[in-house]
């Protein structure tokens, strides 16, 4: 069982305790099932994902992944918690609650009253899949370099180019896709769109195995219209809107680097509880007992970055730039420690297919790279001390 004791920090209201007792409940019945892939090709991975966000859209836990409501927030906190719960229980489950965020927040953040009313609903319920679509083979933390171009022409805009890395490509019903616009050189002539899935010009390139195989591709526009109507923000805003929807993301990553560390450390301590070796259990050694030490400081380190993040954009509602990345990296970078010291925990049995801390070593590689990797979330943490803030 993991440890549920930082619930009990300052950080959380009565209704967020409330929502990790349901959610907990909820991922031990209705996902565990589901979870019990028997394998992992591309049509059984689309169609766990799509279960997965049907049942969550159904339960009512992707409501914090959406915001309809003028001039509203993202409760942080909440999705932090979802996704650390659900990511202890498996790596797809997360996966299929943050992508529903991360690939509508624009919308949620951007999107006009007609964009919202249309396009979050049914990513609310579940029924449609969302994917946000700003990655390039030459243009991933380095976002100005990018070259997919959207030509304005009439009503609409015409884009041609290509995306990849993109999750939920080939399953999600609805894109965010950043463009060059030309407004401007740089970073300041890119705008986003709305692009649905089956739109003419539009089409899935190629899909990604990874080692967590999660539904991911690459993404190809040739002349593909899209309505001027479908334009996130401003003309040239499409920077500012996937960087305000990572300030928001950024730190849920660090949660589910959390969940996956909180499960491994259980995973260990019920490892070393029962093996025997040389007369006593594993737990017995005392350098087992500085592992698991090593381990609970790192996860609790871990929680307090990831929480403190999250209580200050709730709270303050300002830009946590720095906070949000402080989070990502220790995060993420603790996680690959502690599952690593899991695994060594386990012995050879650790690196057997289908064992937990073997499933838990692959899901947390891409962490430490998606949403920016951890050598660009130190340059953002020095950048924002060099200027001064929060010192």
């Amino acid at each position: 069982m993991a440890d549920k004791s930082f619930l009990e920090w300052p950080f959380f209201a009565d209704y967020h305790r409330d929502l990790a007792e349901r959610i907990e409940a909820f991922a031990a019945s209705e996902l565990a099932p589901v979870l019990e892939i028997p394998d992992e090709s591309d049509a059984t991975l689309d169609a766990t994902c799509r279960e997965l966000v049907g049942r969550l859209g159904r339960a009512g836990f992707l409501a914090p992944c959406v915001v309809s409501d003028e001039g509203g927030r993202f409760d942080v906190r909440s999705l932090c918690l979802s996704r650390e719960i659900l990511a202890r229980h498996g790596g797809l489950a997360d996966f299929a609650f943050a992508m529903q965020g991360l690939g509508s927040a624009p919308i949620s953040l951007f999107g006009t009253a007609q964009q919202k009313a249309h396009y979050l609903p049914p990513v609310e319920r579940g029924e449609h899949v969302a994917a946000f679509a700003l990655s390039e083979t030459n243009a991933g933390s380095d976002v100005a370099a990018m070259e997919a171009t959207a030509e304005a022409d009439g009503s609409d805009y015409v884009l041609n180019g290509s995306k990849t890395w993109i999750s939920n490509g080939g399953i999600a019903d609805t894109y965010t896709v950043f463009a060059r616009s030309g407004e401007a050189g740089g970073a300041r002539g890119i705008s986003a769109f709305i692009v649905e899935a089956g739109t003419p010009g539009f089409e899935i390139a190629e899909r990604i195995a990874l080692i967590a195989p999660h539904p991911i591709a690459t993404l190809a526009f040739e002349d593909c219209r899209v309505p001027a109507t479908n334009r996130l923000g401003g003309p040239g805003e499409g920077f500012k809107v996937a960087m305000a929807t990572l300030d928001v993301f950024r730190t849920t990553v660090g949660a589910a680097a959390l969940g996956f560390a909180r499960r491994a450390f259980d995973e260990a301590l019920g490892r070393s509880r029962q093996r025997e070796m040389f007369g006593q259990k594993l737990v017995d050694f005392q350098l087992t007992q500085a592992a698991l030490g090593d381990m609970a400081v790192g996860i609790d380190t871990s929680a307090l970055a990831v929480y403190r993040a999250a209580w200050t954009r709730d709270e303050t509602g300002r830009r946590i730039s720095r906070e949000a990345s402080v989070a990502k990296f220790h995060a993420t970078e603790t996680a690959q420690k502690v599952i690593d010291a899991a695994l060594q925990l386990h012995g050879g049995l650790g690196v057997v297919t289908g064992q937990p801390v073997e499933a838990l070593y692959r899901d947390i590689r891409a962490l430490r790279i998606y949403e920016g990797a951890s050598e660009v979330q130190k340059l953002i943490i020095a950048g924002a001390i060099l200027k001064g803030d929060g010192q």
